[in-house]
């Protein structure tokens, strides 16, 4: 049996979910009526998608105009990135340094293909955004030699370390900085934020926190891989990259998933009933990993003590050791995990969260992490505690093979 601690980078489906998606499938759901259809079997489909969206909209807490599907977190992100900076040309992205490639590669590519500006926040050395920063990064409007913000995206909980952030807090510095608390209000700058490795691990909050659009992915929550969900207020403006049928409110035109709607609404709804119960359960799972491997001579945590963290994700550094030989030596040993986000997979790379908190390259390119979810016992992580050591040892031998002097 294996042990599996990569749920950050996609969780099993939920055996409910499973159910209900077989379900659809044998009854024709799947595929041989367009919802956007004016016939009978059309309209009942469709009436099935406005159910599936309101439900993940009340899973959410939001109004169901609000849920646009998508196809993952990715997607997300990418849309309200890129929508952003062709409905403001000449607009400047403002992101933190520790985003998600989603985020951070659709910013950089505006820039070079549309003509936008970005920022950079700053971030402490636990990865929690700088305020202060925010004030230098949205210059008021009409400054001269500063192009106006025309969006902020920072990550409720990072896909890597599972550091948390007060989003409260910096949405109302952003609204304090920009000068302008309503939208339409000459100067307001939308607020963005990825929730996908937040959602159903800490409280989610779009209207109470004052966001403007959130992203979030079904296959983190028990959902199968290739749906997720853009959250974004109706006033919003986002110019589509491409034309289509104009679905979802014309900003991502296709015919909709029915059965992956559905999917996503039931994963949701699960995953928020059923929070606090497994963050308690995580909890503890962590603290013992923590305590385990920190007892390992050069075995770090990542995150300082006290700091706001979802309790399913564990991430530590290593001193002199070689994270692809470790990771080799875990999967050898039966236990699943990673070196950080998994659609960096396959390039040896220093984390570039790690680099923004302040780590020199070395520690930035030797981590772990391992992430909880709700299939995880106490027997998987005794098992990885186990071997553990055996697996250091070995990526230490490795270290100091590739690092001797020549």
């Amino acid at each position: 049996m294996r042990t599996y601690l990569d749920h950050a980078a996609s969780a099993p489906v939920r055996p409910e979910v499973a159910q209900q998606i077989a379900e659809d499938l044998a009854s024709g759901l799947g595929g041989w009526a367009n919802p956007s259809a004016q016939h009978t079997a059309g309209r009942r489909v469709g009436a099935l998608l406005a159910q599936a969206r309101a439900r993940l909209a009340s899973a959410l807490g939001v109004d169901a105009h609000e849920v646009l599907l998508t196809s993952g977190g990715t997607e997300a992100d990418a849309l309200v990135v890129s929508g952003r900076a062709r409905a403001v040309p000449g607009g400047r992205l403002v992101v933190s340094p520790i985003e998600h490639p989603a985020v951070l590669d659709s910013a950089r590519t505006a820039v070079d293909q549309l003509g936008a500006g970005l920022s950079l926040l700053e971030v402490d050395d636990a990865g929690r955004v700088e305020l202060d920063s925010v004030d230098r990064a949205l210059v008021p409007a009409g400054s001269t030699g500063h192009s106006p913000a025309s969006l902020v995206s920072v990550m409720t909980a990072n896909n890597e370390t599972g550091v948390v952030q007060d989003m409260a807090a910096l949405v109302g510095r952003v609204r304090e900085a920009s000068g302008s608390g309503r939208p339409g209000e000459t100067g307001y700058v939308p607020v963005h934020s990825d929730v996908v490795a937040a959602l159903g691990k800490v409280p989610v909050y779009f209207h109470g926190w004052g966001l403007d659009a959130m992203s979030l992915s079904g296959h983190k929550l028990g959902a199968p891989v290739g749906v997720g969900a853009l959250v974004v207020r109706r006033d919003l403006a986002l110019t589509p990259a491409t034309g289509g049928g104009r679905q979802e409110r014309g900003i991502r035109s296709g015919t909709q998933d029915v059965v992956a709607a559905r999917a996503l609404a039931l994963a949701v709804e699960l995953a928020v009933g059923e929070r606090e119960e497994q963050e308690a359960r995580l909890a503890t799972l962590r603290h013992r990993i923590l305590e385990g491997a920190g007892a390992l001579p050069g075995v770090h945590a990542t995150l300082p003590e006290g700091v706001d963290h979802v309790a399913s994700t564990v991430h530590l550094w290593f001193e002199e050791a070689d994270v692809e030989a470790l990771l080799m030596a875990l999967d050898l040993a039966g236990v699943d995990a990673s070196a950080g986000s998994a659609c960096h997979a396959g390039v040896t790379q220093p984390s570039h969260v790690l680099l923004a908190m302040g780590f020199q390259e070395g520690p930035a390119r030797s981590t772990l992490r391992c992430s909880l979810g709700r299939e995880t016992g106490s027997d998987d992580v005794e098992r990885l505690l186990a071997v553990l050591p055996a697996a250091l040892e070995g990526a230490r031998r490795a270290w100091k093979v590739t690092h001797k002097e020549q």
